[in-house]
Parts: structure tokens; sequence; C-alpha cells
């Protein structure tokens, strides 16, 4: 198996915890119109979206190495991360601009950066079910 497919399960981690707080410091940003808070949530979901690419690739390198058990499940996490990853590079590609910005170019950036952050939790949850089992939370 190649280095980088046996490094997806590191990489996931990163990609989850900068998008979702990415998108926690711009609702801040929204709420609270301290801009400081876009600043950290820019930050973030730059670094996010490339180790979202990143773990995509390793992500579907992993999954067609020899041994991987080919589920539907398995094909919803890799498309769900191919997507999250594309969504988070526009949130993060989004973010760029000269000083102000339009009313429909923060709305666009706000959308997609909320977009990515459904979309990598929805994706980290499949993969949890993939590592743990579709039993795990369920208590006796």
């Amino acid at each position: 198996m190649p280095l980088l497919a046996r490094l997806h399960p590191l990489l996931v981690h990163f990609p989850i915890a900068l998008v979702v707080i990415a998108a926690l410091a711009e609702a801040a940003a929204a709420l609270r119109r301290d801009l400081r808070w876009r600043v950290v949530a820019i930050a973030n979901v730059r670094a996010g979206a490339l180790f979202a690419l990143l773990a995509a690739l390793a992500g579907w390198r992993l999954a067609a190495a020899q041994g991987m058990e080919a589920t539907s499940l398995l094909e919803w996490h890799r498309w769900l991360g191919a997507a999250s990853a594309a969504v988070a590079l526009a949130a993060a590609l989004a973010s760029f601009g000269r000083g102000g910005r339009s009313y429909v170019q923060l709305w666009s950036y706000r959308i997609t950066l909320f977009a990515a952050a459904a979309l990598v939790a929805v994706t980290g949850h499949f993969g949890g079910l993939l590592v743990w089992g579709t039993h795990f939370f369920h208590f006796p």
C-alpha cells in the first residue's frame, strides 16, 4: 500500500477541525460584527482546504488499495470526501479579495464555507462508520 494511502487516517482530522473552526469563527464574525473573527476563519479555511485535498487524495488511494472491500458506504464516503475537498477549496478561493467585499462576494464565501463544514462533518461521520461500524453508537 502506498505511503500516501497510509497517511489518510492521519490527514483527515486536520481538515475536519480546521473547516469546522473556520465556520464557527465566521459565524462569530457575522454575529458580533468583529472582523478579527473573519481573519481566524480565513486562515483556517485556507489551511483546511489544503489538508482536505491531501486527505481526499490519500483516501482515494486507500480505498483503491488491495484488500479494501468496496461497499456502498465506502463509495459514499469517497464521493462526499471529494465533494468536501472541492467545496472547501471553493470557500478558500472565495476568501480571497481586495479590500471590501460586495454583499454577493461575502455571501458566496459564507455559503461555500458553511457547506464545506457540513460536508466535512457528514464525510467524517461516514468515515467513522467505516472504521468503527454502524453499531458503534448503539447502547444496550
